[in-house]
C-alpha cells in the first residue's frame, strides 16, 4: 500500500496558458502525471530542465510558500515562481503530515530574515545569519525534519561541504524510516546514493526513473576521481 503524503501529480495544460515558457521545458511539457511511492524520491537532471521548477510548483500547490519555510510562511520579496501550481492536482494519502517544510537554497536569505521577524518568547530565532551558510542549512535539518513529515528540498546541498552532505544524509535517511516523505531536486552524488530511493531523471527529453549509477552527477564524478589527470589534460589543451 502507498503510504505517502503525496502519491501523484497531474498536470491539466488546459490551464497554462499557450504562450507560456512551461511548453518550452522538453522534459515538462509532455508531462500529464507522476507517481510518488517511496519515502524518498530525487530529481536529477542538467540545468534548466525543470526539476526545479516542477518541485516549486508541488510546494506551492501542497501550500507551502513559493520562497520556502514552514506552511506557517505567508511573504514574497520577489515573485519568481511559475504558474505551473495552478495547473496541478496533488493526489494526497490517508495520513496527515505533522510537519513540513520547503528548503530553496536560492532563496533561502529571504526565509532566514523572515525567520528572525517571525520569532518571539515562545518561538526564539535560530538566527541563520549568524551563522555560515551551511550551518545554517544543517541547523534547518536538526529543527525541522522528523518523522511522518513531507519535506520538499531544492537543491540542498549548494551550502555543504561532502561531509556535512553525509550528515544531512543520515537526517533524511532516519526520517524517512520514520515516516517522513521527501521530495528532492539535487546534483549531488552523495545524497543520490541513499540505497531504496526513487530517482525520476529529467535528462533526455521527458521524465523518467533511472538508475543511481546512470546519473551524470555519479558519472561526472566516478569519472574525474578515476580518471582525474586524463580528463584535465583533454580539457585544458
Amino acid at each position: 500500500m502507498n503510504q505517502q503524503f503525496i502519491q501523484r501529480i497531474e498536470i491539466d495544460w488546459s490551464r497554462v496558458d499557450t504562450d507560456s515558457y512551461l511548453r518550452n521545458i522538453e522534459a515538462i511539457r509532455n508531462l500529464e502525471r507522476l507517481h510518488f511511492e517511496r519515502p524518498i524520491t530525487f530529481f536529477v537532471g542538467e540545468n534548466g530542465t525543470g526539476k526545479s521548477t516542477l518541485l516549486e510548483a508541488i510546494a506551492v500547490a501542497y501550500g507551502f510558500n513559493p520562497e520556502g519555510g514552514t506552511k506557517n510562511y505567508a511573504f514574497s520579496t520577489y515573485d519568481s515562481h511559475s504558474s505551473l501550481y495552478d495547473a496541478l492536482r496533488i493526489s494526497k494519502g490517508y495520513r496527515q503530515a505533522k510537519s513540513g517544510y520547503f528548503l530553496r537554497a536560492e532563496s533561502f536569505y529571504n526565509v532566514a530574515t523572515k525567520e528572525e521577524e517571525y520569532a518571539d518568547l515562545m518561538n526564539p530565532s535560530e538566527r541563520y545569519h549568524e551563522k555560515s551558510h551551511g550551518e545554517s542549512f544543517l541547523a534547518v535539518a536538526r529543527k525541522y525534519l522528523r518523522g511522518n513529515g513531507i519535506y520538499l528540498l531544492d537543491e540542498p546541498e549548494a551550502a555543504l561541504s561532502p561531509q556535512r552532505q553525509l550528515t544531512l544524509l543520515m537526517e533524511i535517511d532516519r526520517c524517512a524510516k520514520d515516516g517522513a516523505q521527501f521530495l528532492i531536486a539535487t546534483h549531488s552524488p552523495i545524497l543520490l546514493g541513499i540505497e531504496q530511493a526513487e530517482i525520476y531523471s529529467f535528462d533526455d527529453g521527458e521524465i523518467h526513473v533511472c538508475e543511481y549509477e546512470e546519473t551524470d552527477s555519479y558519472q561526472i564524478m566516478e569519472m574525474f576521481i578515476n580518471h582525474r589527470k586524463e580528463l584535465l589534460r583533454r580539457l585544458l589543451i
